[in-house]
């Protein structure tokens, strides 16, 4: 199925595809046919979606290859999830909100992942030198000397990039308890690998 979309995500944005009036007034049918697992009616429905789920993306994105992926990972979710479609809503409008979540999904991830990169940025940066045994075993041995809350918090959010909504979740904390652990975490994680250089 993963083929078929990014395969059929290409053709669309190279030609429309033409959609039969017959697909476009049962569609009712095609979901659930769709829903039966039956590929071509999920096809159909694809094709009768895909311009204005990838129009919704790429203003949502701003870039056009983003907005491709966004599209094709938007397409296999609903394709997962399609027995939770209840048909209270038109399959498009569905459709729609299953992109919007996608795409901001994507974003949210992208911003996890740039947090975490500058946060091991600016810890590893603030030493010239960090030691003769190597930057990340005097790193890793300043996390472990961390007061335990500003550590959680650091490895949870500066290492693995879950948000700080995430991160108070798993942690039975507040959020701005979150993120004030994790400025703590990062101004004494400075000061430890500041010192040993000296």
């Amino acid at each position: 199925m993963d083929a078929l979309l990014t395969a059929n995500i290409a053709e669309a944005n190279r030609e429309a595809v033409p959609v039969t009036v017959d697909i476009a007034d049962d569609e009712h049918h095609w979901v659930r046919k769709a829903q039966a697992q039956d590929t071509a009616a999920f096809e159909a429905l694809y094709r009768l979606h895909v311009d204005k789920v990838y129009g919704l993306c790429l203003r949502m994105t701003g870039n056009a290859s983003e907005a491709e992926d966004c599209v094709q990972d938007a397409f296999i979710q609903a394709w997962t999830k399609l027995d939770k479609f209840r048909g209270e809503s038109a399959f498009g409008t569905w459709m729609h909100r299953v992109a919007v979540n996608t795409v901001l999904g994507r974003m949210r991830k992208s911003r996890r992942e740039q947090d975490r990169i500058r946060a091991v940025a600016e810890v590893s940066s603030v030493p010239d030198s960090i030691g003769d045994n190597g930057g990340l075993q005097d790193l890793e041995l300043a996390i472990n000397e961390l007061p335990s809350g500003a550590r959680h918090v650091f490895v949870l959010h500066g290492v693995y990039g879950y948000s700080h909504g995430e991160t108070s979740g798993m942690l039975g904390i507040a959020e701005g308890t979150s993120k004030a652990q994790f400025h703590r975490a990062r101004r004494l994680l400075a000061q430890q690998l500041k010192t040993e250089s000296a």
